[in-house]
């Protein structure tokens, strides 16, 4: 499982340009099956997104795949969590599938 934060870069006023893009991305991630959550950072720092059920080469040719990155109006920074505890709610997390 991974977080990847996505933190504005000083192009952050070029995100104007590719938000259709990015929010095209981030279904996709959704579709797909790999994002569970997606979200801002606050006050105003860029967004976040916890990955799962892929490998940390695909997801960062997915995270590199985003108009936002590529654009460079974020960092990709990329944190891999073996979860070793969780809410029973989350018990999916531990079926093996997570990588």
């Amino acid at each position: 499982m991974f977080i990847v934060f996505l933190n504005f870069s000083e192009n952050k006023g070029n995100a104007g340009q590719y938000m259709a893009g990015h929010k095209e991305w981030i279904k996709r991630g959704f579709e797909d099956g790999v994002f569970l959550l997606a979200g801002s950072l606050q006050p105003n720092l860029g967004g976040a997104i916890v990955a799962y059920n892929i490998s940390l080469p695909d997801l960062q040719r997915r995270v590199n795949d985003d108009p936002f990155v590529a654009g460079k109006v974020v960092d990709a920074e990329i944190n891999e969590i073996t979860p070793s505890r969780a809410d029973e709610r989350l018990q999916f997390l531990f079926d093996g599938a997570g990588r």
